[in-house]
């Protein structure tokens, strides 16, 4: 009988293969259609690529500015720890640059 690999925590290791859920997400989420590398963008490029499939996409379940959001938020929040700290930058400067894309300014 074969015995799983256990990582530090007891929880059984990954699978080699690379099939995480968060992949999926991105790739067939219900909420949008995002473009190829959305992240991997400039934070104003990357504002205005998810307001446009925010407002775009037909199988959303809320308003367009929290699905865009969400998609951000889901993104920094997967990558934890290993996101560096220009990263973040760029990805808190994004979340501003949609908030006034979409006339919501704090």
């Amino acid at each position: 009988m074969a015995t799983k690999r256990a990582t530090k925590r007891g929880r059984p290791a990954k699978r080699a293969s690379g099939r995480y859920w968060s992949k999926r997400v991105t790739q067939a989420s219900d909420a949008l259609d995002l473009r190829r590398g959305v992240f991997n963008l400039p934070p104003k490029k990357m504002a205005q690529s998810l307001k446009r499939s925010a407002e775009r996409s037909t199988r959303r379940k809320s308003a367009p500015l929290r699905s865009a959001m969400s998609m951000l938020s889901f993104y920094e929040n997967r990558a934890g720890r290993k996101l560096p700290a220009s990263r973040k930058r760029q990805i808190a400067q994004a979340k501003q640059e949609l908030r006034r894309l979409f006339g919501k300014e704090r």
